[in-house]
């Protein structure tokens, strides 16, 4: 799909959901089972204070929304930003390529996480992080009516091995 993407000159909201739909067919109940246990082991990690809300805001904004994805019936009007889906592109390559040499990196949940990304950044125009996903220090993405704002944005957006640098998400600036 990668490939195929890149070869388009011109690519609307609605052709790249087409596109993002059939490869969120290929992905199997396996799949999903696998990168479900993926987020609730990687959790382990996270602060326990918040610990079960970052588990339900990654299975909502990842899991749950490749259903959603199946199910999306658009239609979405106007163009994706062609240079803009390249760099996301370019950036998603890379990490495959660092992740596939990695044995412990779960590649289902890399598959959505992909996936989803584009998803939500060029077709839906939210942030791939769903609303309320919490981040240490009690903060979480929010919506202020007009742009939506995240607590990590500009402290992640150069990070090779996060999609923050093509989330249409803003830094939040109180924080």
């Amino acid at each position: 799909m990668l490939n195929e993407l890149e070869l388009e000159t011109d690519l609307g909201k609605t052709e790249l959901l087409v596109a993002l739909k059939k490869e969120a067919r290929q992905i199997s109940l396996q799949d999903i089972m696998d990168a479900s246990i993926f987020i609730i082991e990687d959790a382990q990690y996270v602060q326990k204070s918040y610990r079960d809300r970052f588990v339900a805001s990654y299975m909502q904004g990842f899991i749950i929304r490749i259903t959603d994805l199946k199910n999306d019936q658009g239609p979405y009007h106007g163009p994706v930003n062609m240079e803009e889906l390249s760099d996301a592109l370019e950036l998603l390559k890379k990490q495959k390529k660092e992740n596939d040499e990695n044995e412990n990196f779960n590649r289902s949940f890399f598959l959505i996480y992909m996936i989803i990304s584009m998803y939500t950044t060029f077709v839906l125009d939210e942030p791939i992080h769903p609303m309320g996903t919490p981040f240490p220090g009690g903060f979480e993405v929010s919506h202020d009516g007009e742009n939506y704002l995240c607590p990590v944005k500009e402290s992640q957006k150069d990070n090779p091995g996060a999609v923050c640098g093509f989330c249409i998400a803003e830094q939040d600036q109180n924080i």
